[in-house]
């Protein structure tokens, strides 16, 4: 009797708390279906599953109202054209990385990263405190697209390589993978910068298309296997020093959405970007021992390639600051935030990593 009732009290709370927690949603609140084109293989949990944990967490806030189904790189549209297929409606969503699109506008590069720009914390505190997301909205809002962090991968490697690096000259006639302004400066210095999707890059590497190639970091890079067939994996790599992704919405779409939908969307966006980056700091020094174990060569780009590639950078940037208005209207602010967070994370988490990172003995 006394267990019989317990149960009972307790199934009248546990229905209590379910409501409390039930998203508080109007009868009428429409049952809504979008699609969502991602620029990434399904292979690559970290960040394709960005999208797809963005879409279970609304899905869930919404009490299974809204859903969005995710699609991967090649289904709807491949990888590098994102951005063309949310603009013009053909999917309500996409997840990409801007600096894919440079071609159309080199100002899409600040909403990724640029190189020696800013660090994974830094390009967070920039779009969310500093102005950048609204200065990147401006610019999107002329393609019909409303966007929203959406995940970061840290600092990347300075990818993979056939043959050893040994100076600039090592450079010359090599033929890699490297998208945006990081291959603008790679051919600066005498490579020939290639772009391809994600799911390009292996077959290429293997035929010897391409001589070396950059993706994002040992736990990707493992499972695209490109160990297998170029075993020098350089760090660090410069060009993509915090490399910010993002879901793009159609505007239009966007509009349509009831207010509580729209919230939904904006705290699932957050909560994928944040997971995104907490993953690839767990995930990457675990593959990169594995790597290691396999027979990978780690290397470290000679001194003269990063003077040189630094120096190449903002020169490219200042002179697009001067012809491009778009670009120039952000490069300014984004410059003087830059060295300001730089002076500050030099001081405080530089100086502390700098020494726990020389005395690991305890």
């Amino acid at each position: 009797m006394e267990r019989r009732s317990f149960l009972k009290k307790a199934g009248v709370a546990g229905a209590a708390a379910a409501a409390v927690s039930a998203p508080a949603l109007a009868a009428d609140t429409p049952v809504i279906r979008w699609r969502l084109a991602s620029s990434f293989p399904k292979s690559l949990d970290t960040i394709y599953g960005a999208a797809e944990r963005m879409s279970k967490r609304i899905s869930e806030l919404t009490g299974g109202k809204f859903q969005i189904r995710v699609f991967p790189a090649g289904e709807i549209a491949p990888g590098n054209q994102v951005l063309d297929v949310v603009q013009n409606g053909t999917v309500e969503c996409g997840h990409t990385a801007g600096y894919y699109y440079v071609g159309k506008n080199k100002a899409f590069a600040f909403d990724t990263s640029l190189p020696f720009g800013l660090t994974s914390r830094q390009q967070n505190a920039w779009l969310y405190y500093g102005g950048g997301l609204k200065a990147m909205r401006e610019l999107y809002a002329q393609y019909n697209i409303i966007n929203f962090p959406g995940g970061n991968t840290g600092c990347q490697m300075g990818g993979w390589f056939r043959n050893e690096v040994k100076s600039m000259a090592d450079l010359k006639g090599l033929k890699m993978r490297i998208p945006g302004f990081g291959g603008e400066i790679m051919a600066k210095m005498g490579a020939i910068p290639q772009s391809l999707p994600a799911g390009d890059i292996y077959p290429a590497l293997e035929k010897g298309t391409i001589d070396a190639t950059e993706w994002v970091g040992p736990y990707d890079d493992e499972k695209l296997g490109f160990y297998k067939v170029a075993p020098f994996y350089y760090y660090p790599g410069f060009w993509e020093p915090g490399p910010n992704l993002s879901f793009y919405v159609n505007n239009k779409q966007w509009a349509k959405l009831p207010k509580e939908y729209q919230q939904a969307f904006e705290v699932a966006a957050a909560e994928a970007n944040l997971t995104m980056l907490a993953q690839y700091d767990a995930q990457n020094p675990q593959a990169l021992v594995r790597l290691l174990q396999k027979g990978v060569k780690l290397k470290k780009y000679p001194a003269d390639i990063m003077k040189a590639a630094q120096t190449i950078a903002f020169n490219l940037y200042e002179e697009e600051a001067k012809k491009n208005p778009a670009f120039g209207k952000i490069y300014g602010p984004w410059k003087k935030f830059r060295a300001l967070e730089h002076g500050w994370f030099n001081l405080a988490e530089q100086g502390m990593e700098s020494f726990m990172y020389t005395n690991r003995s305890k």
